[in-house]
């Protein structure tokens, strides 16, 4: 039997709070770990509980969602717990700004269940929820505000593991990138996997940012 995927729900509106521990809950290979109302309280209880994903919701009181997602999954978190955020609002900047702070995905609260439910699985797999190409689009917009000025940093990459990132920053999936770069989808895998990393990434999504920020990509 595979251990069920352990998940603590964080939303300020107890009537949704309520449904999302009720749909979730209602799946065999699903846990509600536990649900609270506030970021601060979720930074708090996942520290305890230790959840495989954390379901966060953006505009709260104490802490809002960002900063939570921040503190539980952004850079130099020791131990970094996936989350993915749920929001009513459809926003190029909450949903460029939860990537940045670390989530793995991003979801709109009027989502169907299943969709919700996959999203979950998909997070809790340790994949982005977000189509490479979407995910290119929104940070593309906001490029100018994540590139440094100034010399560009040296990246610890070969030439073809560059080559690798900067068709993963181009919106490429692995076998787009296997047929441009005429090599095996399971070689792109090895690849991308290698990339990750070497850069301390957790997944496409922060290898995406990870391009702009460092002005390899335009």
């Amino acid at each position: 039997m595979t251990a069920p995927i352990r998940v603590l729900v964080c939303d300020d509106q107890m009537l949704i709070r309520t449904g999302l521990v009720t749909i979730i809950g209602a799946q065999p290979d699903f846990e509600v770990a536990g649900e609270c109302g506030d970021g601060r309280a979720a930074v708090d209880l996942a520290g305890k509980l230790r959840p495989d994903v954390v379901v966060m919701d953006v505009r709260m009181p104490v802490l809002d969602g960002i900063e939570a997602t921040r503190l539980l999954a952004g850079a130099g978190v020791p131990h970094p717990v996936k989350v993915l955020v749920l929001t009513t609002f459809n926003l190029d900047e909450y949903v460029y700004e939860a990537l940045r702070a670390g989530a793995s995905g991003f979801l709109l609260k009027d989502a169907p269940p299943d969709q919700l439910l996959n999203g979950i699985r998909t997070v809790a797999s340790g994949a982005a929820l977000l189509a490479p190409e979407v995910t290119r689009q929104l940070v593309g917009r906001h490029a100018a505000r994540i590139r440094p000025a100034g010399t560009t940093p040296e990246v610890p990459l070969t030439p073809r593991e560059l080559e690798v990132l900067r068709l993963i920053a181009d919106g490429l999936s692995n076998s787009e990138i296997a047929a441009s770069l005429v090599i095996s989808p399971e070689t792109v895998k090895t690849f991308v996997s290698r990339i990750l990393t070497k850069l301390e990434l957790r997944d496409r999504v922060q290898a995406v940012v990870y391009a702009y920020r460092h002005g390899l990509v335009t």
